[in-house]
This record gives structure tokens, C-alpha cells and sequence, in this order.
């Protein structure tokens, strides 16, 4: 049994060697230079700011086309409650510019999960 031991570190060391390649070739992966519709600037919004404020998003409740690049309003639970209507949600304004990247965001409005728009 101690011989197959370092076969399988072996084995180990090269899935661990794989997985940051894999990890580093997506970060070294060059962006489009331009996003190309709605869809693309919502996910580039709601990754830039999950990142940031630390907080998932729950979803998108609306995208603007801008000159320089698209505005994104994105949903986010900040304070999870039960029941879970009065869970703390908030609505963030996310200026993306055309290559997906974050130019600048804000909270917008905070709410209660049950509440209906005013």
C-alpha cells in the first residue's frame, strides 16, 4: 500500500495543477471588446457587485441602454428575515461601460421582501 502512495499524490499534484490552470486561463482570458446586448451588461452587473458588497443578487428589474454603456438596476437580499416576506431586500443602480466593466453604483432603494412598489 505505500507504494501506491506517491502514485497518488502523483495523481493529486496534477488534478491541484490542473484546476489553477484552468483558474488562471480564465482570469488571463482576454474580455470582448464590447458587451454585446442587455443580457451581457446584467451579468456583468450583478458579478461586479455581488463582488463588492458582498451580497447575492436576486435578480434584475431593469437595464437601460446609456451613451457610454448600460445602466442596470439590480435587486440584492441584504438581510435575510423569517418569514422570509420580511427579508431586507435593496435595488442598486450599476453604471457598466461597454466592455462590461464597473464605471460606478449606488443604492437606490431599501424594502421589505413583502411590500408592494408604491
Amino acid at each position: 500500500m505505500a507504494e501506491n502512495r506517491p502514485a497518488r499524490s502523483g495523481q493529486t499534484a496534477k488534478r491541484a495543477a490542473k484546476k489553477t490552470a484552468k483558474k488562471t486561463a480564465k482570469r488571463a482570458a482576454p474580455r470582448s471588446s464590447a458587451r454585446r446586448g442587455p443580457e451581457d451588461a446584467a451579468h456583468a452587473a450583478c458579478e461586479s457587485l455581488e463582488r463588492l458588497i458582498c451580497h447575492a443578487a436576486e435578480g434584475v428589474s431593469a437595464v437601460r441602454r446609456k451613451d457610454d454603456g448600460w445602466c442596470v438596476v439590480v435587486d440584492v437580499l441584504e438581510v435575510p428575515r423569517i418569514p422570509d416576506t420580511t427579508s431586507l431586500l435593496a435595488s442598486y443602480e450599476v453604471q457598466i461601460d461597454e466592455r462590461g466593466e464597473l464605471m460606478e453604483y449606488s443604492r437606490v432603494r431599501r424594502y421589505r421582501r413583502g411590500s408592494a412598489d408604491e
